[in-house]
């Protein structure tokens, strides 16, 4: 037996040595040593192409996307030969393990251990060490891979990550200049932390608006992984972090889940230690918000962790740090790769209590609410079942009945009488604690210091009536209605509803086409009957005598996005505005301009830019900041300002050119930040609530409580109930109530000279999220949205930002209203 064994170890060791032959080291490679330059992502993926091919029966590479850019996103599956052979019984055993398949586990035994790298694009070491991390799995490591499968995604986010590496590649000193202030260490806007759409990639996880997200979690979901971790860096200064994570934690977060990540951490601290290598544990980065790298896996079942590498964008190849120490890339690497190759060996070590850990995170009996029932315009409840189906959450359709529970437009015990159209999605399923994390009415928060917005809840988040029950309500199969519209040549003209995007979407098309469109102002009566509330929209065959197969257009424009057009005969209504009333109003075809550069917020800007290109389907000039003074804003009718500071940009005379444009016609749309530009400013009737300090004077406050007493002014991303002025033209296709996500406290007084189109009265209503006592106080009687008009022209104010992450659907009808209904009364020919 003894000589057996010793033969099965000379095996085994010849064939590491064999092994390690074959592949070339990072080094060999790529003809430099790790950490000496920045790598092109293109050679990245050559390098795992090369491993792949040299040790196919330990690697598996696999394309799972392209960005936007067309770079490719590969995944590689990396383990031992015996498990390579068997990677689809090992991937299906793991989903039965957690009942997303039928089936019965075959007594699983393998860890998975996901390995994510360089989410944020100019957080470029972990990239690197993801080449180190596979080759000395490989050659070094291959005992761990017995029973443990690492997958590693060497790069979430290759297009920031290449404009961050050809930034620096292009600019630094050679050899590298240490001094902070050296070019090298400040990247211009807008960095390479962002994807293309400027988007940080780390809070899309559950909102999956971009590219990378939506094809990551398709294979995401094919594994569930038991551990993932997020490689990211921070501040120069600050040297390590790592597991285990601060408070709050998220209360569907099992404790065997807090207990795995302190082993894990100490695992890490005695390789830090052994080196001298500084760390830090459990603070900043909490385990709330469900959009991250961290959370999102955790709430998934998995064991999800930040690891946090001084450096970032900063840092470049090297830099002095404020302690007097060169932090350098190749410092950076080793750190992440030892906290990569520690968490395989725990995991490996751990096995088998992952796996049972991993079941029984997924057995949902203990949640509060069995069932979610979500009630309103079909288009947003298609909507929401997209998102639903990116992270394969089930749902179905209700039956006629009365359910009864936590009502979400009351805050309240209430009921609804529901429809076979009403949307269930139930926790009795094996995401349910997902579908808790994302739907429940309010997180409960553990400590107000928290990393993150802590209010997202989708029936919010999409404009939709929902009750929270705590019966398990039965649904039928989902079913979605299409659309059949039949053109009538002898109709006068068409009419739609305006409710939602998809109506906003139809209307862009159109104008793109040429098609004249007019919108109502006031709710019409046409000869069937059938009303249409404001906004609705009309195409009357007289404005358009010189479009040859109008009605082809209009009714394969309206299959394209599933709208209703009514055939209309006569333009003479049966109450409300006739088709030629000055009360029907073209909507004029905009030239929008958008401010960039410098001062703009870059995920505001890449939030609008996106929302363009990729939802709207309209064209916009994007000026950067630099450039404005020299610009010909009478090219344009509708200018947006994104959330920013433009302090610099707006001086005196920009001011002055700016006002002189709106008062001819022009209009502005300022957004978040951007409002200071003009809150207290000559010619403006935007101003700052003033805030009445009763409290203890500041100054006596001791050190350590300021921040926890400063928490009283914040407002960390909560949902308020606001009151709207349904019949502006800025809030047409919504009701009198809209719940708005503020992310901050800045408050602002109602107009004196303007229409306060959405605000907050006198008792504040915060309905989900941390805001603090002062700061809530400070809302009463502010401004949510406005219109301010300036001659024939208008700004209109945007305190909240409709387009933050992209995620908040329902608000993003009330920037449309703002480009095509606001004060639209002048027409070019």
């Amino acid at each position: 037996m003894q000589k057996l064994f010793k033969v099965l170890l000379v095996v085994l060791s010849f064939s590491t040595i064999t092994l390690a032959q074959n592949i070339d080291s990072p080094k060999s490679f790529l003809g430099y040593e790790l950490g000496e330059q920045f790598s092109r992502h293109h050679q990245v993926v050559d390098y795992f192409k090369h491993v792949a091919q040299q040790a196919p029966k330990n690697v598996k590479l696999i394309k799972y996307g392209e960005t936007y850019e067309r770079r490719p996103l590969y995944v590689a599956i990396v383990s031992s030969e015996e498990n390579v052979r068997n990677l689809e019984s090992i991937r299906e055993s793991n989903l039965k393990n957690a009942g997303v398949i039928a089936g019965e586990s075959n007594s699983p035994e393998t860890a998975i251990v996901w390995l994510s790298y360089n989410v944020h694009g100019n957080e470029a070491s972990s990239t690197e060490a993801s080449m180190g991390t596979l080759y000395k799995l490989l050659t070094e490591k291959q005992e761990w891979l017995k029973n443990t499968v690492v997958i590693i995604d060497p790069c979430i986010n290759p297009d920031g990550r290449d404009r961050y590496a050809n930034w620096y590649n292009e600019t630094k000193s050679t050899p590298f200049d240490i001094d902070q202030q050296a070019s090298e260490h400040n990247e211009p806007w807008p960095g390479g932390r962002p994807n293309h759409y400027l988007f940080d990639l780390n809070r899309d996880w559950a909102w999956a608006t971009q590219v990378e997200s939506q094809t990551r979690l398709k294979i995401y979901n094919k594994w569930l992984p038991h551990i993932h971790v997020d490689f990211h860096e921070q501040g120069i200064n600050e040297p390590y972090y790592f597991a285990p994570a601060a408070e709050p934690f998220h209360e569907i977060i099992s404790d065997w889940q807090r207990e795995f990540q302190t082993q894990i951490g100490k695992n890490h601290a005695k390789y830090f230690d052994a080196e001298g290598w500084l760390y830090f544990t459990r603070e900043r980065f909490d385990l709330f918000y469900p959009s991250y790298g961290d959370t999102y896996p955790t709430f998934m079942g998995a064991i999800g962790m930040t690891y946090e590498q001084a450096g970032h964008g900063m840092a470049g190849l090297a830099i002095l740090n404020d302690e007097g120490d060169v932090l350098s890339l190749k410092d950076r690497i080793a750190h992440h790769t030892t906290t990569g190759l520690s968490t395989v060996e725990v995991s490996s070590k751990n096995a088998t209590r992952l796996n049972t850990e991993f079941k029984k995170f997924f057995n949902t009996k203990g949640l509060k609410y069995k069932s979610y029932v979500l009630q309103g315009d079909d288009d947003k409840i298609e909507a929401l079942k997209s998102l639903l189906d990116k992270h394969e959450i089930t749902y179905g359709n209700a039956s006629n009945g009365k359910v009864s529970g936590f009502k979400y437009s009351t805050n309240a015990s209430g009921s609804i009488n529901m429809t076979n159209k009403d949307l269930v999605v139930s926790t009795n399923q094996p995401k349910g604690k997902m579908i808790k994390a994302l739907f429940e009415p309010e997180g409960k928060l553990s400590d107000s210091l928290t990393y993150d917005i802590t209010a997202w809840n989708l029936p919010h988040a999409y404009g939709l009536e929902a009750i929270a029950s705590t019966s398990l309500i039965s649904s039928n199969k989902s079913t979605s209605t299409t659309v059949t519209n039949s053109k009538n040549t002898k109709a006068t003209g068409y009419i739609t509803d305006w409710d939602n995007l998809k109506d906003a979407e139809f209307l862009a098309d159109l104008l793109k086409q040429n098609i004249k469109v007019r919108f109502t102002e006031k709710p019409i009566t046409v000869a069937s009957n059938n009303t249409y509330n404001r906004g609705a929209l009309i195409i009357v065959r007289g404005d358009n005598k010189k479009v040859k197969n109008l009605d082809d257009i209009l009714i394969n424009t309206a299959k394209k996005y599933n709208r209703n057009l009514e055939a209309v005969a006569s333009g003479f209504s049966k109450s409300g505005p006739d088709f030629g009333s000055p009360d029907i109003k073209l909507v004029n075809r905009p030239k929008i301009a958008m401010l960039s550069g410098n001062g703009t917020s870059s995920l505001s800007y890449g939030a609008l830019w996106h929302f363009f290109e990729q939802q709207l389907h309209f064209p916009v000039t994007s000026i950067n900041t630099d450039q404005f003074s020299r610009i010909n804003l009478d090219k344009y009718n509708v200018l947006i300002l994104p959330s920013g500071y433009y302090g610099r940009v707006l001086n005196e005379d920009a001011m002055e050119k700016l006002q002189s444009w709106v008062r001819a016609g022009g209009k502005v749309i300022a957004i978040d930040r951007a409002l200071s530009a003009f809150a207290g400013k000559k010619g403006f009737s935007l101003n700052y609530n003033n805030s009445s300090d009763d409290g203890e004077n500041d100054n006596l406050i001791p050190y350590a409580d300021r921040e926890r007493e400063y928490a009283k002014q914040m407002i960390i991303g909560a949902i308020f109930k606001t009151k709207v002025d349904d019949t502006h033209p800025l809030a047409f296709g919504y009701k009198d109530t809209y719940f708005s996500l503020k992310l901050g406290s800045t408050s602002y007084s109602l107009l004196d000279g303007g229409y306060n189109v959405a605000h907050i009265g006198d008792n504040p209503e915060k309905v989900s999220g941390f805001a603090g006592s002062d700061a809530i106080k400070n809302l009463s009687n502010s401004l949510v949205f406005g219109e301010e008009r300036l001659g024939s022209g208008s700004v209109i104010y945007m305190v909240d930002n409709t387009l933050f992450r992209s995620f908040w659907e329902n608000g993003k009808l009330f920037l449309v209203n703002a480009i095509f209904f606001v004060n639209n009364n002048a027409y070019e020919l």
